[in-house]
């Protein structure tokens, strides 16, 4: 249980602090919200800017639509908790009647107004997908890995969801399930390729092995954060889909080792990284480094705060009140 829970965020825990949350009042975060966006004089400000804008890349004003749902109505449903919680810890130090749309799930299309995403395209007219850290207690996990890259074993695991809508790893698995420099399978038993069905392993088994599949799903690889937190190494083609994580930012062979889209350089890759492992060791240490980012809890609490305030600024619902300048 210990070494299952080191690896994973605790649902139960993220539950019980949320359903307790609820119970304090709105107009209490409301009036702190002040000094929330003062303390931005503790950090680097360039740094705040710099997310804030890759986040919410609006630059122009836009008038929502009058029937749009106001904070007042947003409600918690159970298909979306994790959505509910993760926005409403941010939005409730706001006016309830300001207007937030919020499009809840694995979004990788660009909507025609500017709304609230976990995810969105690498695209260079992605602005109104405004970024938030969304369904963070299954995406954002870290590992405690007390492996030695050395001691791992040489060759790439792989263990994913696999339907229809995997394209990708589809694609991926067709090559290289009997490929002898891998260990894949699928963990959904309703997967319409049953000769690829494997038990599921956790993330404890994942990290003896030296390199971990990070082929993108529906919209992102879930398993990335935990990958590049680890002493293994992220294997995958450059993103097409980009979340709180900032995708679009990690660097081929500095954070992951970079295959082609057709994964036709995989065994090349693998040889070549097996026979320089001071490569290796430097791509573990640039992985963790990008990982050290997202640990400072009120750093990004702020950043949170400050991405919605701009948004609500331009949507013309509020005055700008941080000394950020957008």
């Amino acid at each position: 249980m210990f070494s299952r829970l080191k690896h994973r965020n605790n649902k139960q825990i993220y539950y019980l602090c949320n359903y307790v949350r609820l119970l304090i009042p709105d107009f209490i975060f409301r009036n702190r919200l002040k000094k929330k966006l003062s303390s931005i004089s503790k950090y680097d400000l360039n740094y705040i800017k710099q997310r804030v804008n890759y986040y919410n890349r609006l630059k122009k004003k836009y008038d929502l639509p009058n029937e749009l749902t106001s904070l007042k109505d947003f409600k918690i449903k159970n298909h979306h908790r994790t959505y509910f919680f993760d926005t409403y810890q941010y939005s409730r130090f706001f006016k309830k009647k300001f207007k937030l749309n919020m499009l809840f799930g694995d979004i990788t299309h660009i909507p025609g107004l500017p709304s609230i995403v976990k995810s969105r395209p690498i695209d260079d007219e992605n602005h109104n997908s405004v970024l938030m850290k969304l369904n963070k207690v299954r995406h954002f996990t870290y590992t405690n890995d007390k492996n030695k890259f050395e001691d791992k074993i040489d060759k790439l695991i792989g263990r994913s969801a696999i339907s229809k809508k995997h394209k990708k790893r589809i694609d991926f698995f067709k090559i290289y399930f009997n490929h002898p420099l891998c260990n894949l399978g699928a963990i959904n038993k309703d997967t319409p390729h049953p000769e690829w069905l494997k038990n599921k392993i956790s993330i404890e088994d994942h990290l003896k092995y030296k390199f971990i599949m990070c082929v993108e799903g529906v919209d992102v690889a879930t398993n990335l954060k935990w990958v590049m937190s680890s002493n293994s190494i992220a294997v995958m083609p450059k993103p097409k889909i980009e979340s709180w994580f900032m995708e679009n930012k990690l660097i081929p062979n500095k954070h992951y080792i970079e295959i082609k889209e057709d994964y036709s350089d995989l065994e090349s890759k693998l040889k070549f990284y097996l026979g320089n492992p001071n490569k290796c060791e430097n791509i573990i240490k640039n992985a963790n480094e990008y990982i050290s980012q997202f640990k400072n809890k009120s750093r990004e609490n702020l950043i949170s705060l400050l991405v919605l305030e701009k948004y609500f600024y331009y949507t013309g619902q509020r005055e700008k009140t941080s000394n950020l300048n957008y």
